[in-house]
């Protein structure tokens, strides 16, 4: 990915953005934010949530990685059906923390 991510992005995270992704280590990311603050060049902090299979947010990180190692989710997030009937204060919903 060559062009700065966007909060609501969906990206994959995998070795080909830094080696502390790489295989099993690898996530599908919703970019919350993107730091300002200098790096090296062609590396960025991004602050996001990371999904499970289901598009339901797990957890909350702030990633490292290379720029050009970023690709875009080429898929959306299944939604859970037995949710999509529900109303909106009742549904978490994709990319959101349940609490």
């Amino acid at each position: 990915m060559n062009v700065r991510p966007r909060p609501g992005d969906l990206l994959v995270v995998d070795r080909a953005a830094s080696v502390q992704f790489a295989g099993e280590r690898a996530l599908r990311l919703r970019v919350v934010s993107v730091c300002d603050r200098p790096t090296y060049d062609g590396w960025i902090w991004l602050t996001g949530y990371v999904l499970d299979r289901r598009g339901e947010a797990t957890a909350k990180r702030e990633v490292f990685v290379q720029l050009a190692g970023l690709r875009p989710v080429s898929a959306p997030p299944q939604v859970d059906r037995h949710t999509e009937g529900r109303s909106r204060h009742a549904s978490v919903g994709p990319g959101r923390v349940r609490r």
